[in-house]
Order: structure tokens, then C-alpha cells, then sequence
């Protein structure tokens, strides 16, 4: 008889079990491919002056953002580049926002150099629809000269957003 109250035990375990977890939702991964394009609002570039042509350069630049999967957001940037002879270190925070008000806040931190650059970034907030969400960005872009009287390059910018959204 015990061996039918351990087999009774097991399989009660076994449905309670399956039941908690069964019902809980999982965090899943998404992916968010996008094409980029940015152009500078505001630029101010101060001079260091150890070596000929290292600067700090802070700008504002804005922009949009078109997902593969149909989507888009306006982008709005915060810059931050050391620069010697044209290329060095990029701090930025990227806020995108969607039509519906959602936004992802990512910070980017990689280096420029020779009319293009890599960065590897986090999000670091979400709103609406990607509250709480975390994950990556990466971003390989192409600088386009400013033409005259343009406060910084244009961009253009390819890469993937993969992000998780908390379980609920």
C-alpha cells in the first residue's frame, strides 16, 4: 500500500507542478531589425588643445527609425564624441518613440572613425508596449558630409534590437 500513496504523492506533484508552470508566461526574445537615418539639430565643438585636432564634440541629432517588421519611431539623440584627427569615442542615449506612444531608451557607447563606426548598446528603459524591456542594439553606420551651414554629418544606420519583455 505505501507504494500506491508514493505513486498518488508523485503524480499529485507532478499535475501541480505542470499547472504553475504551465501557466506562467515566459519572457520571450524579440527581434527588431531597422534601417536608420539621422541628421544634426545642434552641434558645438570644443577644442582641447593638447594635440592638433582632438575636440569633444556634443550634438543633438534626430531622425527616424524603419523596422523590417513594418514599424517605425522618430529618434531623438544625445552625442558625445572625443575626436583626434577625426575618429575616437561615442557616448549617446537614443530615445525612439513609436505612434503609439511606446518608447525604448538605449545607451550606445562604441567609436567613429573614417566616415563609419560600430556601436554596441543596451536598452536601458522601455514605456508602453516595451515597459521594462531589456536588451541590445547594434548599429553599423555610413556618415554622410554636413553640407553647408549643417551642424554635424547625416547617418545612416542599419542594425537589430533584440529585447525581452518581462513576465507578467
Amino acid at each position: 500500500m505505501p507504494t500506491k500513496k508514493l505513486i498518488w504523492a508523485l503524480f499529485g506533484i507532478f499535475v501541480i507542478s505542470a499547472w504553475v508552470l504551465g501557466s506562467a508566461k515566459q519572457a520571450m526574445a524579440e527581434t527588431l531589425n531597422y534601417k536608420s537615418y539621422t541628421y544634426g539639430t545642434k552641434q558645438e565643438i570644443l577644442p582641447i588643445g593638447d594635440v592638433e585636432g582632438h575636440v569633444l564634440i556634443s550634438n543633438v541629432r534626430r531622425g527616424f527609425f524603419v523596422f523590417e517588421n513594418g514599424d517605425v519611431a522618430t529618434s531623438y539623440q544625445v552625442v558625445q564624441t572625443e575626436q583626434t584627427k577625426g575618429g575616437g569615442p561615442v557616448l549617446m542615449y537614443t530615445t525612439l518613440t513609436f505612434p503609439d506612444g511606446s518608447t525604448i531608451i538605449i545607451k550606445n557607447q562604441g567609436t567613429v572613425g573614417g566616415g563609419s563606426g560600430v556601436l554596441r548598446s543596451e536598452i536601458i528603459k522601455g514605456t508602453g508596449r516595451f515597459e521594462g524591456s531589456k536588451g541590445t542594439y547594434t548599429s553599423k553606420i555610413k556618415l554622410i558630409p554636413p553640407e553647408k551651414e549643417e551642424p554635424g554629418p547625416k547617418i545612416l544606420g542599419e542594425g537589430t534590437i533584440n529585447y525581452t519583455l518581462p513576465s507578467k
